[in-house]
């Protein structure tokens, strides 16, 4: 009986195992006792061991001296991903942190089945990016990540196609079915058809686009300003005032990048702009966050401040009381919605791209099944039914649909 295969939904903020067993997906809980853990890291800062996971946050929640890291996925197939970095009290490259990731994900999968893995089927999205040499480059990343983790062979399956072999049996036989599958960093889509409880992909198509942009676009419209993001500052020679520079503020609302930010020269640099801030109250909670390294507080604090208003809860709120006393900006679903205009726009455009390509009528199409967790933002649902009225819209299981067809495509 040839080894077993180790199914692996490595997502940008969440990831999974899962196994075949008896001819069904099982899925392995390799996160005290849940089905998927967070895709986050933490390096003590006294050089102790990583922790991953939910253990990751909780470090960081407690203020444990150390470095956090989430959205690693996102630096796939980048110069970024091999530079080295002090983490951790030690220099290492992300490529070391997601090959140290993916080896604890194979051990705690081992200490569940009870039997090694030596070969990894993976997920990954149908465009890491757009660019194909940098595509190409993303998924020979994590293949060296995979080998490096203890596997001695790692195939990869497109993320959505393998949610929809576990969503087959939603819709009657011949119909078609588009998967709509919202991750963390990429937005994948495919047409299939269910023919003799088998699973025809007829086309799938994919667009760099996410829950951690959508975090991003609610970041620097919300929480931003209140930190100095759209103010002014005085010319060093001469009269008037100069726009304040926008990368830094990006770079804050961009979870991949907060723990670069927090260097001399960074800090160096938001104390020469608060010398000549037009408003220096707001750049002085610029500086704490530099200072006090809460970059992922607040990332946190906006997550938290999106979901709220995607739910319509009264009194939604970005809550920022460990930069400032009181501090908190008001988000709701209207201002929601303005803020992420742009990517709901984007994801129309990817929807219809994927019909066209397939040459089907979006009325042809009898489900769609949303997948991944961002496939919960109200403006995922609202553009699916706009462009396929006459289909049922299901609600896949968002977490575990990819990482179960991933463990059904193992028999293949």
């Amino acid at each position: 009986m040839p080894p077993a295969t180790l199914a692996i939904d490595f997502g940008t903020s969440n990831s999974a195992a899962a196994m075949l067993r008896d001819g069904a997906p099982c899925r392995l809980p390799i996160e005290r006792a849940a089905e998927t853990l967070p895709t986050a890291v933490f390096f003590p800062a006294d050089r102790g061991p990583m922790r991953i996971g939910a253990a990751a946050a909780e470090a960081l929640t407690a203020g444990e001296e150390g470095r956090y890291m989430r959205a690693l996925k996102s630096v796939l197939g980048t110069p970024l991903f091999h530079e080295p970095r002090l983490i951790g009290g030690q220099r290492r490259t992300l490529a070391a942190v997601v090959t140290a990731f993916l080896a604890e994900v194979r051990l705690r999968a081992e200490g569940v089945a009870g039997q090694p893995f030596r070969r990894a089927l993976s997920g990954r999205p149908v465009h890491f990016h757009a660019d194909p040499a940098r595509d190409a480059q993303a998924e020979a990343d994590l293949r060296a990540c995979y080998l490096a983790a203890g596997f001695e062979t790692v195939d990869f399956l497109f993320e959505p196609e393998a949610a929809a072999q576990a969503s087959h049996g939603l819709g009657p036989s011949g119909e078609v079915g588009l998967i709509v599958d919202i991750g963390g960093g990429t937005s994948d889509f495919s047409l299939f058809c269910t023919e003799g409880g088998r699973v025809r992909i007829l086309v799938s198509h994919g667009i760099r686009l996410g829950g951690t942009d959508f975090d991003q676009a609610v970041s620097l419209t919300h929480a931003m300003p209140c930190l100095g993001h759209g103010g002014m500052l005085r010319r060093e020679f001469g009269p008037g005032l100069l726009p304040m520079p926008n990368d830094l503020f990006v770079d804050l609302a961009t979870w991949a990048k907060i723990p670069f930010l927090y260097t001399r020269e960074t800090r160096t640099a938001v104390a020469d702009m608060l010398k000549r801030a037009d408003d220096p109250r707001l750049l002085r909670r610029l500086a704490v966050v530099l200072e006090h390294e809460l970059g992922h507080d607040l990332a946190f604090a906006v997550e938290r401040g999106k979901i709220e208003a995607n739910m319509g809860r009264p009194g939604a709120m970005i809550r920022m009381g460990r930069i400032e006393r009181g501090l908190y900006a008001d988000i709701t679903a209207d201002s929601l919605a303005a803020a992420l205009a742009r990517h709901r726009e984007a994801l129309a455009a990817a929807m219809a791209e994927t019909c066209r390509m397939a040459g089907i009528s979006p009325d042809a199409v009898g489900t769609v099944i949303l997948v991944g967790g961002s496939s919960l933002m109200a403006l995922v649902e609202s553009e699916a039914r706009a462009l396929c009225p006459g289909a049922r819209l299901c609600k896949a299981e968002a977490f575990t649909a990819v990482v179960d067809g991933l463990a059904l495509a193992t028999a293949a």
